[in-house]
């Protein structure tokens, strides 16, 4: 897994489940993955020692750690609940 930029929230965010990072406003959020397809209004990553998905829209970004963008196409399993 490759760190691929930081940034900052710019608003607070509470996800609808598990599978989504909760943030508030100014938190350093890391980002490991883009998604690319049905759902590239959100990217994957982790705030403090949680990990999951969080909309782009939220994201003031800050710091690019890699040029190299590492883009998973999504599919059905991201998204289910075990």
């Amino acid at each position: 897994t490759v760190l691929m930029c930081r940034g900052k929230a710019t608003q607070d965010f509470k996800g609808p489940d598990c599978r989504f990072v909760n943030f508030k406003k100014g938190e350093a959020v890391y980002v490991y993955y883009k998604l690319i397809g049905e759902s590239t209004e959100l990217w994957a990553g982790s705030v403090g020692s949680d990990f999951g998905y969080f909309p782009k829209d939220l994201l003031e970004i800050n710091h690019n750690y890699s040029n190299e963008e590492l883009e998973l196409p999504t599919d059905v399993s991201l998204f289910v609940i075990f």
